[in-house]
Parts: C-alpha cells; sequence; structure tokens
C-alpha cells in the first residue's frame, strides 16, 4: 500500500473521492476530520507529501517538478478507482492547479472538478515574493530565506502551529524544517503564461485572509466552469468552516437517490 495516501474513513463502495493536497509544511492530520463530513458515497483520500508523516524516512522533493510527478503517481490510482474532485488548500492549491494542467495536457485522468482554497493566484507569485522580501508580516507570502523566528511567528499568527507545538523546542524545529522544505518548492513554482485550466475551477478564501488574492485574480485561469465563495475567518477559516469545509465545495453534493 502506498505510504503517500492516507484513507482516513475508507468507503471501498463510494462512488467519488475527495484527494486533498496540504498546505506549506502540512501533513494530512488537519485534513482527516473532514471525513465525517462528507456524503456516504464519497471517500476522503489524502496525499501525504514526502518527508513528513508516514513518509518521514523520505527526503523531502528536490523541486517542484520532483513533487508534483510524486503527486501525479498518487493521484492517477485515485483516479484509476473512481472519478475524483482536488482539493488544495494554500501551496496546495498551486500544486492542484500544475497537477489538473498536467492531467488535461495528457498525464492522465483529470479531475471532476478542481478547489483552490486559501491561495493566492499563481499569476501573482512575482509581485507576492517581492513584496514579501521587504515585509515578513502574516498578511505577506512566507519565503525560505526568512529566519527561524520570522518563520514561527508567521505560522502561529495565522493558526498553522498549536501552542503545544511551540512550547516544545524540539517539536518547533521539526516543524520548521518541513515548513522551510516546502517554502523552497513553491519558491521554485511558476506559472506559464496563457495556461488555463477546463476542468470547473471552485475558489474558497477567507473573509480576512489577506494571503489569498481577490477571488477574480483565478477567473483568467479558468476556461470552464468558474465559482467563488467566501467563507468567515482568516486563513484557515474558522475553526467551525475548516472542520466541515467539504461541505463548501460544490461537487460534492449528495448523490440523488435511486
Amino acid at each position: 500500500m502506498s505510504r503517500a495516501l492516507i484513507h482516513p474513513l475508507p468507503r471501498p463502495a463510494a462512488s467519488r473521492t475527495l484527494l486533498c493536497l496540504s498546505f506549506c509544511g502540512g501533513g494530512t492530520a488537519s485534513f482527516r476530520p473532514w471525513a465525517e463530513a462528507l456524503p456516504p458515497d464519497v471517500e476522503l483520500v489524502l496525499y501525504c507529501y514526502p518527508g513528513r508523516e508516514g513518509r518521514y524516512i523520505e527526503p523531502f522533493a528536490a523541486d517542484w517538478s520532483a513533487l508534483v510527478e510524486d503527486a501525479l503517481t498518487a493521484v492517477r490510482s485515485v483516479a484509476a478507482r473512481r472519478p475524483y474532485v482536488l482539493l488544495g488548500h494554500s501551496m496546495g492549491a498551486w500544486v492542484g492547479f500544475d497537477l489538473t494542467c498536467r492531467l488535461e495536457a495528457g498525464a492522465g485522468t483529470p479531475p471532476r472538478g478542481l478547489v483552490v482554497s486559501g491561495a493566492d493566484s499563481p499569476t501573482r507569485w512575482v509581485e507576492r515574493a517581492r513584496r514579501s522580501r521587504s515585509a515578513a508580516g502574516p498578511d505577506e507570502r512566507p519565503l525560505s530565506e526568512m529566519t527561524d523566528e520570522q518563520l514561527l511567528t508567521w505560522m502561529s499568527t495565522v493558526g498553522q502551529l498549536a501552542p503545544e507545538v511551540l512550547a516544545e523546542p524540539e517539536l518547533c524545529a521539526m516543524a520548521l524544517e518541513v515548513f522551510r522544505a516546502d517554502l523552497r518548492l513553491s519558491d521554485g513554482y511558476r506559472y506559464r503564461e496563457g495556461v488555463t485550466v477546463r476542468t470547473p475551477l471552485q475558489v474558497l478564501y477567507g473573509t480576512d485572509d489577506d494571503l489569498a488574492a481577490p477571488a477574480d485574480s483565478w477567473r483568467p485561469l479558468a476556461a470552464g466552469r468558474f465559482r467563488a465563495n467566501e467563507l468567515p475567518g482568516g486563513h484557515f477559516y474558522t475553526p467551525g468552516v475548516w472542520a466541515r469545509l467539504p461541505e463548501s465545495v460544490a461537487g460534492l453534493a449528495p448523490s440523488p437517490a435511486r
């Protein structure tokens, strides 16, 4: 069994899959409760990036291309079983967009829907990176060259690190190692001018999230259906919204009774 794919609540009889891609520095733990928020005919599957959780002994991906190639292998195995919706949060939104572009170009079966959550449009990367190098506040995108203190402050401010982790130096060191490794990957991602996706694209963003670009910045990347939904809270929404985020995904409404 692949260590890259986690099935928190296996549903072998499900007719659809929600495949999730984590944020920068994240694993799968934050997404696992979503299994209870899904219709009974949808199975939650989580892709685990190299270098954490069950893949801790594996090296981090060498670069963005290596990460996406690794993720493609996982996506193909999911797509071989049943139709799926792809959801990525923060950095995972960029991974999901790049994956969908490659799948539509012939690398595999594209998803039935792509959901990008809590993410700036990849077309705005250069602008945001330039601003981040002059300001390390929580409303700017973190970069790999920032100090440990700056990164810890950023992670704790947006709600990515629990107080219990901040109180343990060893846990902080581990969190920083993973976070910085993922930042190096995302720093290397470049949007290819003019690339769009035909897959229906849905944008989810928090009312108080300064990291997520205006939803309309994603609209030019959609060659097919486009939908945007504003949700309460910041980068990870409110705890209640995050716990049941799949209920906001347009393509996951319960299937009609037969």
